[in-house]
């Protein structure tokens, strides 16, 4: 048999744990089908990292066999893993894309964005999740705020404990405000080939229910055309605006807001060419759409950009481990914040076009469209932060800015 294996799915993360002295590979699935907790043998990951989709059934016999050192394998065998692995929805394969759809189906069927990372990124019990979020607040002491008035906020997406420094220097700031439509961008890691993805559901999280505003989701459909994606599926487990959601619910008045909530995808994947101009004329229904709601809201409109900087290290595709690259790496990030401070779409285009993206910075996109949206006003950084993640010798960076007029 030489037909060509499925390829491995690419939606799917792996993660290093060790297990009783064991080193396994932990499955994280966006889609929830393959179960939390999942962990694959050393051995099955490296010959399922094989399947790029033209990997055959020999291909992969002759893999197995360098495996355990010529001992002969049959493609028997090599179909029972491709079955198992298909069966266990690791796999790009027609079992797989009728699953998803029902799983595309039902969420988007409903009406309320249940939360996806409670008793997992958080505590789902909510007296335990205030009494959480009032320690990441209290890490830092208040900061100084901004002169003028605050408009938008530069906040971090990475998990609340590795962050929570910069959180608590992003949203101490917010105490005493009363914003009633709150925009949030947030980075769509899952999103395939479309600019935006933007819900109409009401988010749900141990705190209670971040309503929608509909009325400002439906413009934003209307007006944005084919750069919003047909449904609001990328929503499902995206962290990065749940988050977000979590500190407003804890600081503003109780049910004082309504929220916009917006994914921006890759731009390297969703433009012909990578530019300002290229981006401005894809996403011009958006961004005019955003604009208007901003300004229309009579200054009672705030912005928050849920995103993290550099993603560095073998994790995120450099043959070389962080620590080699976190000084370039800093100095691209600083250069991306002060054009930020300076409302300095061109400058912070340039910045990442010299480069070219070359440091994985998920939350561009997102910070593009801030840019594009907001009025004349200044930005301060309050801080900035590299997590390190040893075992797989990456790291990842998040900071924190306030922009007022």
């Amino acid at each position: 048999m030489t037909d060509v294996i499925a390829p491995l799915r690419r939606d799917l993360e792996f993660y290093p744990v060790q297990l009783q002295g064991k080193q396994l590979i932990l499955v994280r699935d966006h889609l929830g089908l393959v179960p939390d907790g999942r962990a694959l043998e050393i051995a099955l990951y490296q010959l399922m990292v094989l399947l790029d989709g033209t990997t055959t059934v020999r291909d992969l016999q002759m893999a197995l066999m360098r495996q355990r050192g010529g001992t002969l394998v049959s493609s028997d065998e090599i179909e029972s893993v491709i079955a198992s692995l298909d069966d266990s929805f690791l796999l790009e394969s027609k079992k797989l894309e009728e699953a998803r759809n029902r799983v595309r189906e039902e969420f988007v069927s409903q009406r309320i964005r249940p939360s996806s990372h409670s008793g997992r990124a958080f505590p789902a019990d909510p007296a335990e999740l205030e009494r959480r979020l009032d320690e990441i607040l209290s890490l830092q002491a208040v900061p100084q705020k901004p002169k003028g008035e605050l408009l938008a906020l530069v906040a971090p997406h990475i998990d609340l404990s590795i962050g929570a420094r910069i959180y608590s220097m992003a949203y101490q700031g917010l105490r005493g405000l009363t914003p009633k439509t709150v925009i949030i961008l947030g980075t769509g890691h899952q999103m395939g080939r479309d600019l935006f993805a933007i819900s109409d559901k009401d988010f749900e999280t141990p705190l209670g229910i971040a309503e929608s505003d509909r009325t400002s989701v439906e413009k934003l459909r209307v007006t944005g055309g084919t750069a919003v994606a047909r449904d609001d599926f990328a929503h499902k487990t995206e962290h990065s605006i749940e988050f977000q959601v979590l500190f407003l619910q804890h600081i503003l008045p109780k049910d004082s807001f309504t929220i916009v909530p917006v994914l921006c995808g890759n731009l390297q994947t969703n433009l012909l060419e990578y530019s300002r101009q290229a981006y401005r004329e894809k996403a011009e229904g958006v961004l005019q759409a955003l604009s208007d709601i901003l300004g229309h809201s009579g200054r009672q409109s705030l912005l928050i950009a849920g995103v993290d900087f550099s993603h560095i290290g073998p994790k995120f595709g450099h043959q070389m481990p962080a620590q080699y690259l976190m000084g370039e790496s800093e100095i691209h990030d600083r250069a991306l914040l002060e054009a930020l401070s300076q409302l300095n779409a061109d400058l912070f285009w340039e910045e990442s076009r010299k480069v070219k993206d070359a440091y994985n910075v998920c939350g561009f996109s997102a910070l593009a469209c801030l840019l594009e949206v907001l009025p004349s006003c200044r930005g301060q950084l309050l801080g900035y932060e590299i997590w390190h993640e040893e075992a797989t010798r990456s790291a990842v960076s998040f900071a924190a800015m306030t922009l007022a007029v």
